[in-house]
């Protein structure tokens, strides 16, 4: 099924409104989702794959696709609230086999995803 930018399969090619939300907001928005996440230790990266096909590498790497003067260490490192070893150290659990397979399904269905 083809989605326009809007997230609607009607084939119409409208503009998405997020495109029009000030800049100021969606960056509010993006900073209560990062600590949101730097709180939330307990929603593992894995989890996070297999349910939504992004975790927090995938944002930090977002931000330097977006441009930000990071380089992907410096940007896990400022999503993570302390370096990804760090994270992972302290919080990272082992991956089952059903959270591999959950994810690998999900990140599937990232194909058609529209940046």
């Amino acid at each position: 099924m083809n989605m326009n930018s809007t997230g609607d399969s009607s084939g119409r090619d409208a503009p998405d409104p997020l495109d029009a939300l000030p800049d100021a907001q969606a960056a509010a928005a993006f900073r209560r989702l990062v600590r949101h996440l730097r709180h939330r230790h307990d929603a593992q990266n894995i989890d996070l794959m297999g349910l939504a096909g992004f975790c927090r590498n995938c944002l930090a790497d977002w931000l330097v696709d977006a441009g930000a003067p990071l380089d992907k260490g410096e940007a896990r490192t400022l999503v993570h609230g302390m370096s990804p070893a760090a994270w992972k150290e302290a919080y990272q659990t082992e991956a089952t086999q059903e959270q591999l397979d959950r994810m690998a399904a999900s990140m599937a269905r990232n194909a058609d995803a529209k940046a």
